[in-house]
């Protein structure tokens, strides 16, 4: 008796290592491959393209919260092109374009907010001075959530 379950556990671990070999050698499944490899074998291109657009206003963090952590654990820098919106996931790049000036920026979500009814994402200063909300405060926007990270980014 000892030896026939013997015998099968050593007959299906060494099926279930055929089907994962032969498997590899497809290339149909690949444990050490990241998602963007598979992606990419399987001809998927990914293009920067929005995955989804919202409009409402915009505010900005004022300098008191400059050195605080953010809700990713980040130390807020109000000199990076950073925000706060309260969905969306972190590190996702969203581009916000100003609706009375057409100016844009593109920000990186780094934080969970704004609290004020109404609003829809909060700014960091230096993303609020390229879109040109420091004198108003508060403004209408356009955000575009992007999928891939901005070319602008990557060449630096």
């Amino acid at each position: 008796m000892r030896h026939e379950k013997h015998f099968f556990n050593s007959f299906l671990f060494a099926v279930l290592t055929g089907i994962c070999l032969s498997a590899l050698l497809v290339g149909t499944f690949n444990p050490f491959y990241s998602t963007a490899e598979a992606a990419r074998r399987r001809g998927v291109h990914s293009k920067k393209r929005s995955v989804s657009v919202t409009e409402g206003k915009a505010s900005f963090y004022s300098g008191q919260f400059h050195g605080r952590k953010t809700a990713n654990g980040e130390t807020f820098n109000m000199d990076n092109l950073t925000a706060a919106h309260p969905s969306l996931p972190f590190g996702t790049w969203v581009k916000v374009t100003n609706l009375s000036n057409g100016k844009d920026v593109i920000v990186r979500i780094n934080d969970r907010g704004p609290f004020v009814k109404g609003r829809i994402i909060d700014l960091s200063v230096s993303a609020a001075k390229v879109i040109g909300i420091m004198q108003s405060g508060i403004v209408q926007v356009k955000l575009e959530a992007i999928k891939a990270l901005p070319s602008a980014f990557v060449a630096g």
